[in-house]
């Protein structure tokens, strides 16, 4: 009989729970656009690089299952988080309140920008995660930076062209589209690139201090599966 690990880690409900915040606070700005040194791009590009990081984290230390899970998670508290929105913007509002106009109009959103972003979120997080446990084990764990970066390229490509084209598709003309998924993809790859060595030493110290290097060699990458046992001989923490 396999001899099941069942962990209790420290700090992963922290990460899961900033990766929920920081994933519903980017889609919460991603509509309105913005332009930065001559770049037009979205807020949400600024902290949205964070979510592939908190992923990456739990992945390198804790495993896919358990980004799996942090994927379904924040998508639940994000629809919530649009749902009670929609729901707030058609309940009653009192005569003096001169100012709700302007609110509801800030949270009504657009069918497109729901549609977009919840696709792109359920393509493009979890292969992010699938593609850090799979070179995690091609490269027998070696190489982080290289794992971090790689996951992220594609994972940010996929999720930038398919939020834009669905979420501004009739609204922007083709070329500004892709202009702007170009530019948000260079963005978070870039922020990727200089938060390198902020991540990698987290990763090296979550590992020291939760005892855990997880490698996922019979996990089953299926989304829709949300078990997340491991055998303790995944775990290839030396101390």
């Amino acid at each position: 009989m396999a001899n099941v690990m069942q962990p209790f880690p420290k700090y992963l409900w922290f990460l899961m729970l900033s990766f929920t915040v920081v994933m519903m606070m980017s889609n919460w700005f991603d509509p309105r656009l913005i332009s930065l040194w001559g770049f037009v791009t979205t807020p949400g590009t600024l902290i949205f690089p964070l979510t592939y990081l908190l992923s990456d984290l739990i992945t390198e230390v804790y495993g896919y299952k358990h980004a799996r899970r942090a994927i379904w998670v924040g998508f639940l508290f994000n629809f919530v988080f649009i749902a009670f929105g929609q729901i707030v913007t058609h309940l009653p509002s009192p005569a003096f309140a001169t100012r709700n106009a302007a609110f509801d109009q800030v949270l009504t959103s657009n069918v497109q920008i729901i549609i977009g972003s919840a696709l792109s979120y359920l393509i493009a997080e979890p292969l992010n995660a699938m593609v850090m446990a799979k070179l995690k084990l091609y490269f027998h764990g070696r190489y982080m930076g290289l794992r971090f970066v790689v996951s992220t390229v594609f994972a940010a490509g996929l999720d930038s062209f398919i939020f834009m084209i669905i979420a501004f598709y009739g609204v922007l003309s083709t070329s500004h589209i892709m202009k702007v998924a170009l530019t948000v993809w260079f963005i978070k790859v870039v922020i990727e690139v200089i938060g390198l060595p902020i991540s990698i030493r987290l990763a090296k110290k979550l590992k020291r201090i939760e005892g855990l290097d997880m490698f996922d060699r019979n996990t089953s990458f299926n989304l829709f599966r949300l078990d997340a046992n491991y055998d303790t001989k995944d775990n290839a923490f030396k101390g």
